[in-house]
């Protein structure tokens, strides 16, 4: 395989063993990344370090320091800070088996591929892949990586597993102090009804090769641009929303009109497009032929 692993060790489950390699399942290359450049000269610009009244300083003049109270810091040596990172101990010990739909969204973080790290390994890897398929559970241990601990997750995935890094408790805020003053309220069931009915007209399997970050693609589109004009400034009109005036839309008549109007696929769209367009071309005929008409009189 191309990639380096990430983490190499075992899966411990009771007395088995599965020998492992993990990969980043996510990549950042498709992101544009900005430096900021020193506009008279066209160099980029650096930062230095520096103290207040002191100046720069030098790298080994610095220390890391824990704010205890304004102003006031706790400072620790690198060593110090190294001595208390946690070993690898290269084993992921799976403690629990929870229902895949149990681990609420938020406490996901980051994926990461898992695989056999060798022939011998494939079939033991095969059974817990399968095992966690049947019993649609979803498997939890803490994992040393790189000088942290992590809660992580195992499903099941294609061929492979995933694992996913997961929040500690403390790391996700409560939804109640957002969500408090959302009425308690059920709602109008012709509303629901109407509702349900324009979510099922626009279900469809979810292909993420249908979605792109239109931001990244317009900022491709500027750069090719100024490419091409030599950096010449380029500003383009974007339709911006129309502000919001209360709540005065009628929300039944635009429910409705969604139901009717939306088909909620680019296909049916595109049929009622092609089944119009003949009828266009026949209210055009008539027009066409009366000029011939009045040359033949």
């Amino acid at each position: 395989m191309a990639a380096r692993a990430y983490w190499q060790g075992q899966i411990r489950l009771a007395l088995v063993s599965i020998p492992v390699e993990i990969y980043n399942a996510t990549s950042s290359t498709a992101q544009i990344a900005f430096h900021q450049i020193h506009e008279p000269s066209g160099k980029r610009i650096k930062y230095e370090k520096v103290v207040p009244g002191v100046g720069a300083v030098e790298p080994d003049d610095i220390v890391k320091g824990y704010e205890v109270s304004k102003g006031n810091y706790v400072l620790l040596e690198q060593d110090e800070i190294d001595a208390v990172k946690l070993e690898s101990k290269r084993t992921l010990d799976l403690i629990q088996f929870v229902d895949a739909d149990e681990i609420d969204v938020l406490y996901f973080e980051k994926p990461y591929y898992v695989v056999p790290a060798d022939d011998l390994a494939e079939e033991a890897f095969i059974v817990l892949r399968e095992a966690l398929r049947r019993t649609r559970k979803v498997g939890l241990g803490q994992l040393a990586m790189r000088g942290r601990e992590y809660i992580v997750s195992l499903k099941p995935c294609g061929r492979g597993i995933v694992l996913e890094t997961l929040r500690y408790a403390d790391e996700v805020r409560k939804a109640q102090g957002y969500f408090r003053d959302i009425p308690d309220s059920k709602p109008d069931d012709d509303l629901l009804e109407l509702a349900e009915t324009l979510i099922e007209k626009k279900t469809a399997k979810f292909d993420p090769a249908g979605f792109h970050d239109r931001y990244v693609d317009a900022l491709r589109s500027l750069i090719e641009k100024k490419k091409k004009t030599k950096g010449k400034k380029i500003i383009e009109e974007v339709d911006e929303a129309p502000a919001r005036k209360g709540n005065v839309i009628d929300l039944m008549a635009a429910l409705k009109k969604s139901v009717e109007g939306g088909s909620g696929g680019s296909k049916p769209a595109a049929k009622k497009a092609a089944a119009k367009a003949p009828a266009r071309k026949a209210a055009a005929k008539p027009p066409a032929a009366k000029p011939p008409a009045r040359k033949r009189a």
